[in-house]
């Protein structure tokens, strides 16, 4: 895949972590200036999974191999919160698979819905070149825990074209017994880097590429999580465009993940 930079690839790592550096420094001072007086009474938290593979909107960020991920947050009684992740392969943990941070604030808007607006910074130095890495600035829907509905602007930051992407977001979450819950999800996006696309005429299928122009695909899961105290255990079955698995793209169809939580 071509680089969206004329520097050179050591150069473009540099520019990466630099990058990452300057949006984790800003979120953290953020976090700790006019909220600090509160800090003894938000809660700090952690996660530490092992995942079959790294997904991202039903693409694939790692292959098919087993991934450690973890990721630290901090939630403060007036509804703000701050996060930030990462991921590696664990049979290659060079460089990262993903880094990321966010910021949020939710507002209880009636007794059982709540909003949550935020913003993200997603970087990937093992995947595409620098050219999956974006900004993105959410608004969340929650309805009780059990549905969420989402719209995403996503704003690239790699590559060739930094053109604006949407993507909108609908999720759903049932308890059942034995702690076992199911959940369901689908999506639509518009793709951050160019594929393939498909058409049939009297000649057959042919692929062929829209150049600059932004895809869009549709994406979704079918999952069973069984969760008692801080671990929990989910199975997915994935579901993505068609062509996008064509262009080995897509997540593997199945994918597993344990979590302990602290």
């Amino acid at each position: 895949m071509k680089q969206g930079t004329d520097q050179p690839p050591a150069r473009a790592d540099t520019h990466r972590r630099h990058q990452l550096a300057i949006v984790l420094s800003t979120l953290l001072a953020c976090a700790c200036m006019p909220w600090a007086a509160h800090a003894q009474s938000g809660n700090v938290s952690g996660t530490v999974a092992l995942s079959s593979q790294l997904v991202d909107r039903g693409l694939a960020v790692t292959p098919d191999t087993a991934v450690l991920q973890g990721a630290a947050s901090w939630t403060l009684p007036s509804g703000w919160s701050f996060g930030v992740a990462a991921s590696t392969e664990v049979r290659n943990a060079t460089p990262l698979a993903e880094a990321f941070a966010q910021a949020s604030r939710a507002w209880q808007i009636a007794p059982d819905w709540q909003f949550v607006a935020g913003l993200a910074y997603y970087d990937y130095p093992g995947r595409g070149n620098g050219a999956f890495n974006r900004a993105e600035g959410s608004a969340n829907w929650i309805y009780r825990d059990v549905l969420t509905l989402g719209v995403t602007a996503l704003a690239p930051t790699g590559g060739d074209n930094h053109r604006l992407r949407g993507a909108a977001d609908v999720d759903f979450h049932w308890p059942l017994p034995f702690h076992f819950s199911v959940s369901a999800g689908a999506g639509y996006a518009q793709a951050q880097v160019p594929y393939y696309r498909v058409y049939n005429d009297e000649y057959g299928a042919h692929r062929y590429r829209n150049g600059d122009r932004v895809n869009s695909y549709g994406y979704g899961h079918l999952g069973l999580i069984w969760g008692q105290g801080p671990w929990r255990v989910e199975v997915d079955r994935v579901l993505v465009d068609a062509t996008l698995r064509q262009d080995n793209l897509a997540a593997s169809p199945w994918v597993a993940t344990i979590s302990w939580s602290f």
